[in-house]
């Protein structure tokens, strides 16, 4: 019987020749239009049980803030444009293979309109 590290690093030989074979591991974000409703993405991202921003990040008016990713505060300071932000909650492992951070869009943790009531709302901070 194979040790689990043995297995596992089998797989990941696996999954490198898929990605160079296939060129991505990555779905793209779909062209969408990125006018959400502010309040309702505040709503998605401070309920614990749908987007749950709360958990990782300080935001402002927020309660019990987590502190694993950073604090969403000047956000169009940080990005050049709201789809860059979008495409960042869509999937960071395009940015940072290591994220924590779930890929809301790609594993379509949320709706595409609660995913564009969110990017408006931390647009909006």
């Amino acid at each position: 019987m194979l040790p689990f590290s043995r297995i596992l690093g089998g797989a990941a030989a696996v999954l490198t020749i898929n990605l160079a074979v296939s060129g991505t591991a990555f779905a793209e974000m779909p062209q969408m239009d990125l006018n959400g409703d502010v309040d309702a993405g505040k709503d998605v991202a401070m309920t614990r049980a749908k987007g749950n921003c709360i958990a990782c990040h300080l935001i402002p008016g927020g309660e019990a803030p987590g502190a694993i990713g950073p604090a969403l505060v000047a956000i169009q300071t940080r990005y050049q444009s709201k789809e860059d932000l979008a495409e960042q909650i869509w999937d960071p492992t395009v940015k940072n293979p290591e994220a924590v951070m779930p890929p809301f869009g790609k594993h379509g943790v949320l709706s595409d309109k609660e995913f564009v009531d969110v990017v408006e709302y931390i647009w909006s901070l």
